[in-house]
Formats: C-alpha cells, sequence, structure tokens
C-alpha cells in the first residue's frame, strides 16, 4: 500500500501580501482560498498552500463540526519544485528576468530535465523543472 499522490504542500511566509504578489505576479497562479491565515493555490493536480508564520501553532477548530486541524509550522528556507514543459523554460527564465528574479542555479540532469532556481520573498528554493528529473516525471 501506499499514497496516490501529494495533495498538499505548504510554505509558511512572513508576510502574505508580499507572498501573494510573487506567488499570482510572478509564477501566475490564482487563488482558490484565501484569508488573513493562508492561501491555496491550485498546481496542477496538487495545492500550494501559503501560511502566514504564527497563524498555525494551536489547533484550527472548522466551523459546522467539520473537525480540527492540529498545529504545524515550518521555519527556515524550505524548497519546492514546480513542473513546466521543456518548451517553457526560456519563456519563464524571461519572465523571471522581467520581475528583477535572479536564477541562483541551474541543473541538466541526466535524464534530460532541466532546472533553474530562485527565490521568493520569504527566501524560499523555488524550482522550475522540465520532465526528465524523475523516473515519474
Amino acid at each position: 500500500m501506499q499514497p496516490d499522490g501529494i495533495i498538499e504542500t505548504v510554505l509558511y511566509t512572513r508576510d502574505m501580501a508580499a507572498s501573494r504578489t510573487f506567488f499570482e505576479g510572478v509564477l501566475g497562479l490564482t487563488p482558490h482560498n484565501s484569508d488573513e491565515r493562508f492561501t491555496a493555490y491550485p498546481v496542477g493536480p496538487s495545492m500550494l498552500l501559503i501560511f502566514q508564520q504564527g497563524q498555525t501553532d494551536e489547533t484550527v477548530r472548522l466551523p459546522d463540526g467539520m473537525g480540527t486541524i492540529p498545529p504545524h509550522n515550518g521555519g527556515g528556507e524550505q524548497h519546492i519544485a514546480l513542473a513546466i514543459g521543456a518548451d517553457m523554460l526560456q519563456a519563464w527564465e524571461t519572465r523571471l528576468a522581467e520581475h528583477g528574479i535572479a536564477i541562483e542555479g541551474r541543473t541538466h540532469w541526466p535524464p534530460g530535465g532541466e532546472s533553474v532556481y530562485f527565490r521568493d520573498p520569504d527566501r524560499h528554493l523555488i524550482e522550475l523543472v522540465t520532465p526528465g528529473l524523475w523516473p515519474n516525471y
């Protein structure tokens, strides 16, 4: 038995407005849901959740008897990788440059994938990667 996939990935932010500006303005994501505590972005079949630091330190009690969400938190510079088509790599590099986002690293993976790495406003390492990185991508 094993899980079918990853449904949510979480990053934590010190400044929700700056994170929304980055993820919506630079990466072009559209929020599904948001409030002062978090923003949820659909990314392919998964959700990217951005939580305001300090807002998930206690159990959240959901309305209408839906249940509870236990506390969670993360600190430091985290890492996520986002899938892009191989034909979109140059367009993404151009878009990042237009937004003044420095590419900090590049990798050419033996199976054929390519990655570019850059930072969000909280210094999380964001990777854009083309197919050919892992056996399942």
